[in-house]
C-alpha cells in the first residue's frame, strides 16, 4: 500500500473539519487515514494554525541541528581527554 504524505496545511484542514462538527469516524473514512494517525495528528497539531505548524517544523529542524552539534562537540571532548590521558 502506498503511503500518503500530508503537509501541515492539509493536516490542519482535516482537523478543522473535525472541529467544525464532523464526527471523527467520518473524517477518517473521508480522507483514508488510520484512527491512530488521526489522533496522533490531533495531539500534535490540534488547535494550531498553519503559521504555527510551520514555526514548529522550523524549531524541530533547528533542535535537531543543535543536538547534532552537541553530540559532535562531546565526541571531540572525549577524544581530547583520551589523548591527554595517554600523554600523562
Amino acid at each position: 500500500m502506498k503511503r500518503k504524505r500530508y503537509t501541515e496545511e492539509q493536516i490542519i484542514a482535516i482537523l478543522k473539519e473535525h472541529e467544525a462538527g464532523m464526527p471523527a469516524n467520518e473524517v477518517i473514512r473521508k480522507h483514508g487515514i488510520a484512527n491512530g494517525t488521526f489522533y496522533r495528528w490531533k495531539s500534535k497539531f490540534g488547535g494550531m494554525e498553519v503559521s504555527e505548524a510551520k514555526r514548529l517544523r522550523e524549531l524541530e529542524a533547528e533542535n535537531a541541528k543543535l543536538k547534532k552539534l552537541l553530540a559532535e562537540t562531546m565526541l571531540e571532548k572525549t577524544a581530547l581527554e583520551d589523548v591527554l590521558q595517554k600523554k600523562c
